[in-house]
C-alpha cells in the first residue's frame, strides 16, 4: 500500500474555522483561541481518522509574491486580516509544530505554489496525495494521484467531481480560470465569460490559446469583441493562476514523516489556551509515556484494618507536624457525608487508608473509636493540615465534630492561583500537569450511571488503594506547588488571603441560610397561572398555536408568517435568540411576549421550583458552595444554587429573595454592600484628580461625571444626563464600545460615541491608567491586582486605536474586578475573626459579590452593623474613601 502524504493549505483552513467558530473563545491569558481550537480539532482528525504516514503545512511566504510583478492589483482586493485572528496565527503555528509538522514555505511564492511542487514530486515518486484546502486554484493538481480533501465535508475530491461541477478536465483549469477570472485574487480573467461560457468554450477550442485565436468564432459578438480586446488580459491571468510545480523546495520524504507528537509542549498549550479535552489527552499521553519509560509509581500503602495496626499508625502520626489526611465518605454534599475512610500521607510514595465502613464482613475499624483518637491530633494548632478541597474535609470532620486548627496548603488553591485561567483544577488533572500521572479514576470502584456503588460498598482493597493515592499524589502536589508559589511570588497571596479564607467560607457554608419552602411555593404557582396566561397572550399575537421551545416553529412564526426583519443568521438557520428578540420587540408584541415566557419559565424551573429540593433534610437549610477557584478575576462564585445569579432587574426576579429568612425567631437580616466598589478601584488606582475629588467629597460619581461631561452645574444634571453617565463609569472597566453603549441606552452611536471621547478628555487620568495598564500586561504577560493576583493574557496590541478587543477589555476588567474581589476577600476575614475574638452571635451566610449577608438578634444588628462596616472599610487602604451601605430586614429582599 503506497504511503499517504496530507498537505495542509495552513490560511485555508486557518479562515475556514476562523470564520466557522463565531462565538469568542478565550484562553487563560484572554487570548482569542477560536481558530486555534478549530484548528488543532481538524489536525487531530487528520492524524487520528485519516493515518498518513506523510504530513506537511504548506505557508505563504512573507517576502514579495512574484505574481505581483506581474500585476500589480494581484490580491489587491484581499480584506486585511481580523483584528482577533491576527494574535491567533503564532499560536498555531505553535501548535503545529508541537505535533511535529513541517511548515513549508518558498520566497516569492504562495502556499499553493509549494503544494503544487510537493504534490507534483510526491505522486511522481509514488505517493498517494490529498491537499486539505478549499481553494479552488488546486483543482489543477487533480491526478490518479492526487486529491482534493475537503475537511468541512469530509470528502475527496477528484477528476470526476471537478467534471461533474466545471465539465474541464484538470489540464483545463488554469485556462478555464484565465477565461473567468477570480474576484477574490484580482485575477481580472475575460469580461463576459462565466463557467457555462469558458466551459463551453474550452470543450469545443480545448486550450486558451485555441479559444483566443478563434475568437470570431465565439457565439456573441459582445463574447468575441471582449475575447480580442482582452486577449493580453487573459493570457496575463493565467499566468496569476498557473501553479509553479518546480520550486528548488530542501525536502526530504523522512521530514514529513508522521512523528510521535511533543506531548509536554502540547499540553502546556492546550492548558494555556484553556483546551480541557484536548490537554486531558495530553496528560493521559504522557502519563502513559512516563509509566512505559520508568514503570508504574513506585508507592506503597498500608491498610490500617486492625487495633494493632492502628496502634503503630497513630503512634507514627503523632510523630508528625505536616500530613496530608484526605476522606472517603458517603456523599459527594459535605453535609449529609458520613466518613468511610481516611487516608493520610507524609512521605512522597508512601500512605495510609484507615477503614471504618465497608460491604458487609470486611475487617473494618470502628468509626468512633478512629475518630476520638484523631480528633486531638487534627485541633492540634501545632500540626499542620493540607488536602485538595480541604474545605469539603472541613466540613465532613465539624459534622463529626471535629475542627481542624491550622491549614496549610490547598493544592487546588495553590494551582489555582498559578493558572488562574485553567477551566479545572482537580487532582486528577493537577496530578497530570506537574506529575505527569494518571490516576486510578473513580469509576474504577463505584461505576457509572444507575448501577454505581457508594463508597462503603467497594472492596476495601480497592479502596485502600485509590484513597491512599488520593492522599499521596496530594502530598507530593503541595510540595511541588508551594515550590511554585514562592518562585512566582505568590506565597503571600496564599498564606494570608486565601488560605484563611477556607475557613471563613467553611463556616458560611455551615452556617446556610433558611428558605421559607411555601413562600417559593406560592410564588411557583403565581408563575404557573401568569405562564398559561401568557401562553394565550403569544397563541393570539402569533394567530396559531405552536411550540415556543421550538425554535424553527418560531422562526417560521416570526419570520415568515409574520414577515418580521431577518436580524442575524446561524449554521442551523435563522437566529431568535434573546439578543435578536430584543431588536424584534419594537416591530411586534410576540417577541416581548417569548422573552418574558422564556424569563419566567427560567425563574421557575432554576430557583422556585429547584430550590426547595436543595434544602438539607439535617438542617433544614440551603448550604450552597463557595469556589475559590472558578472565576479567572478572583471572584467567588457560588454552585448548588447559585445565589450569585438571583435576577434582581425583574419584579419576579427580586421576589424570589422574600423566601431568604433568618434561621431564628426574632433574628433579622442584615446586608452590607460595598458601594461602587470597582469605580472606587478605578479612581485608586487611575489617581484622576476629579474622580478622586468627587469621591472624597461623598458626591454622587454619576452625577459628577454627567456634570464634566456635559458642562452643567451638577445640581441641573438631569436624570437622562445620569444615566448615560452612570452606563460610562461602568462601561469604561469592560471596555464598553460606542455601539455598545448606544445599544443599551437605546441613543444613537454618534452621540455614544462624543460623550466617551468627553469622558476620557475630562478623566484623562482613567485614559492614562487604561494605557499604562495595557503596556504593563503587554510586557509582563499578566495583569495583578492590587494584592499581587495575576491573570495571564496574551493578544495585547503594542498600538491601540478605536475600542479594546477581548484580551485588552480582559486586561483591564482583571485590575479592577480582581481588585475588588481581593477587597471583601480580606473583609470576610477580618470580620470572621473580629466577630470570634469579640462572640459576636450573628452569622455570616453569603457573600454575593461585593456584599456580604449575615443573621443575628435583633438585639445584636445595631452592633454587627458598626463591626461589619468598620472592617469592611478599613479592610484596604485606598486613596478614596470605602463606603459600605446597610439595610436590615425580616427576609433578603426587604434587607435588599
Amino acid at each position: 500500500m503506497a504511503d499517504t502524504l496530507y498537505i495542509v493549505d495552513t490560511f485555508s483552513l486557518i479562515f475556514q474555522v476562523f470564520h466557522a467558530i463565531r462565538q469568542p473563545m478565550t484562553g487563560t491569558r484572554g487570548q482569542p483561541t477560536n481558530a486555534v481550537f478549530g484548528f488543532t480539532g481538524d489536525i487531530q482528525h487528520l492524524l487520528k481518522e485519516k493515518s498518513p504516514t506523510h504530513i506537511i503545512c504548506a505557508m505563504e511566504s512573507q517576502t514579495p509574491q512574484e505574481r505581483v510583478a506581474i500585476y500589480e492589483d494581484y490580491k489587491a482586493n484581499r480584506d486585511a486580516m481580523p483584528d482577533e485572528l491576527q494574535p491567533q496565527i503564532p499560536l498555531i503555528l505553535d501548535v503545529v509544530d508541537a505535533f511535529g509538522i513541517p511548515i513549508v514555505s518558498y520566497p516569492g511564492w504562495e502556499a499553493d505554489d509549494v503544494i503544487a511542487t510537493v504534490a507534483t514530486r510526491a505522486a511522481a515518486e509514488g505517493f498517494d496525495v490529498r491537499v486539505v484546502t478549499s481553494d479552488k486554484d488546486i483543482r489543477q493538481l487533480l491526478a490518479p494521484k492526487i486529491k482534493i480533501y475537503s475537511i468541512r465535508k469530509k470528502q475527496l475530491y477528484d477528476e470526476e467531481n471537478l467534471w461533474d461541477d466545471w465539465g474541464v478536465r484538470p489540464d483545463q483549469v488554469v485556462d478555464f480560470q484565465s477565461l473567468v477570472g477570480d474576484s477574490v485574487d484580482n485575477v481580472p480573467g475575460v469580461p463576459l465569460v462565466g463557467p457555462k461560457k469558458a466551459q463551453a468554450l474550452l470543450e469545443k477550442f480545448e486550450t486558451l490559446e485555441q479559444v483566443l485565436d478563434n475568437a470570431d468564432q465565439a457565439p456573441g459578438k459582445k463574447l468575441s469583441e471582449n475575447l480580442k480586446t482582452y486577449r493580453e488580459q487573459a493570457l496575463m491571468s493565467r499566468e496569476l493562476v498557473r501553479l509553479n510545480i518546480s520550486l528548488p523546495i530542501k525536502l526530504t520524504w523522512e521530514e514529513c514523516r508522521v512523528s510521535k507528537p511533543d506531548h509536554q509542549r502540547l499540553l502546556e498549550l492546550f492548558t494555556d489556551f484553556g483546551f480541557r479535552r484536548y490537554a486531558n489527552e495530553m496528560e493521559t499521553a504522557l502519563a502513559q509515556t512516563k509509566i512505559e519509560e520508568t514503570g508504574s509509581p513506585n508507592r506503597e500503602w498500608t491498610k490500617v484494618d486492625d487495633k494493632e495496626k492502628f496502634a503503630e499508625f497513630l503512634s507514627e502520626l503523632k510523630d508528625q507536624e505536616k500530613f496530608c489526611v484526605d476522606l472517603e465518605t458517603t456523599s459527594i454534599d459535605p453535609l449529609q457525608a458520613d466518613i468511610v475512610g481516611w487516608a493520610f500521607c507524609w512521605e512522597s510514595g508512601r500512605s495510609f487508608y484507615i477503614p471504618v465502613d465497608g460491604p458487609k464482613g470486611t475487617a473494618v475499624l470502628d468509626p468512633a473509636e478512629v475518630l476520638a483518637a484523631i480528633k486531638p491530633i487534627l485541633e492540634d494548632d501545632q500540626r499542620t493540615i493540607v488536602n485538595q478541597n480541604i474545605k469539603y474535609d472541613m466540613l465532613v470532620l465539624r459534622r463529626a465534630g471535629v475542627l481542624i486548627a491550622n491549614l496549610g496548603l490547598d493544592s487546588m488553591v495553590g494551582d489555582y492561583l498559578l493558572d488562574a485561567g485553567a477551566r479545572t483544577h482537580s487532582l486528577d488533572d493537577i496530578s497530570k500537569k506537574y506529575l505527569h500521572r494518571q490516576m486510578i479514576p473513580i469509576s474504577n470502584l463505584i461505576g457509572k450511571g444507575k448501577k454505581q456503588l457508594k463508597m462503603f460498598e467497594v472492596d476495601v482493597d480497592d479502596a485502600a488503594e485509590y484513597a491512599s493515592e488520593d492522599a499521596d499524589v496530594c502530598w507530593q502536589l503541595t510540595e511541588v506547588i508551594e515550590e511554585k508559589l514562592h518562585e512566582e511570588d505568590l506565597w503571600d497571596l496564599y498564606w494570608n488571603l486565601e488560605r484563611p479564607l477556607i475557613p471563613v467560607l467553611a463556616e458560611m457554608e455551615w452556617n446556610g441560610i433558611r428558605v421559607d419552602v411555601d413562600e417559593l411555593k406560592r410564588q411557583s404557582d403565581h408563575l404557573t397561572l401568569r405562564l398559561s396566561q401568557l401562553m394565550g397572550e403569544i397563541y393570539e399575537a402569533a394567530g396559531s398555536e405552536f411550540n415556543i421551545d421550538s425554535p424553527k416553529q418560531l422562526s417560521k412564526i416570526l419570520f415568515e408568517d409574520l414577515n418580521l426583519p431577518i436580524i442575524k443568521r446561524t449554521k442551523t438557520g435563522i437566529s431568535t435568540d434573546q439578543e435578536v428578540l430584543e431588536k424584534l420587540a419594537s416591530e411586534h408584541p410576540l417577541p416581548a411576549k417569548i422573552i418574558e415566557h422564556r424569563q419566567l419559565s427560567k425563574l421557575k424551573g432554576t430557583y422556585l421550583d429547584a430550590i426547595p429540593n436543595l434544602v438539607n433534610k439535617f438542617t433544614g437549610k440551603i448550604h450552597t458552595s463557595f469556589s475559590q477557584t472558578t472565576a479567572a478575576t478572583g471572584r467567588l462564585s457560588s454552585s448548588d444554587p447559585n445565589l450569585q445569579n438571583i435576577p434582581v432587574r425583574t419584579e419576579e426576579g427580586r421576589l424570589i429573595r422574600k423566601a431568604f429568612i433568618p434561621s431564628e425567631p426574632g433574628w433579622k437580616l442584615i446586608c452590607l454592600d460595598y458601594s461602587q466598589i470597582e469605580l472606587r478601584m478605578l479612581a485608586h488606582f487611575c489617581g484622576d484628580e476629579e474622580m478622586c475629588s468627587a469621591f472624597r467629597d461623598g458626591v454622587d460619581i454619576h452625577t459628577a461625571v454627567a456634570a464634566q461631561v456635559y458642562s452643567v452645574p451638577k445640581e441641573e444634571v438631569d436624570s437622562s444626563q445620569r444615566r448615560v453617565a452612570k452606563a460610562v463609569n461602568f462601561g469604561v472597566i469592560y471596555g464598553q464600545s460606542s455601539f455598545g453603549l448606544a445599544a443599551s441606552l437605546g441613543i444613537p452611536k454618534d452621540e455614544a460615541a462624543q460623550f466617551i471621547e468627553d469622558y476620557f478628555t475630562k478623566y484623562s487620568g482613567v485614559q492614562a491608567f487604561m494605557e499604562q495598564t495595557l503596556d504593563d500586561v503587554k510586557e509582563t504577560g499578566y495583569a495583578t491586582t492590587i494584592l499581587g493576583r495575576r491573570r495571564e493574557i496574551a493578544g495585547i496590541r503594542g498600538k491601540r486605536w478605536g475600542n479594546l478587543n477581548m484580551p485588552e477589555r480582559t486586561a483591564v476588567n482583571t485590575v479592577i474586578q480582581g481588585s475588588a474581589a481581593d477587597l471583601i476577600k480580606q473583609a470576610m476575614i477580618n470580620v470572621h475573626h473580629r466577630m470570634q475574638r469579640e462572640e459576636h452571635p450573628a452569622r455570616m451566610l453569603l457573600q454575593i459579590h461585593d456584599e456580604l449577608v449575615f443573621e443575628a438578634p435583633e438585639a445584636a444588628v445595631d452592633s454587627l452593623i458598626q463591626l461589619a462596616r468598620e472592617e469592611m472599610e478599613s479592610a484596604l487602604d485606598l486613596s478614596v474613601p470605602i463606603v459600605v451601605d446597610c439595610k436590615t430586614g425580616d427576609n433578603w429582599l426587604d434587607a435588599e
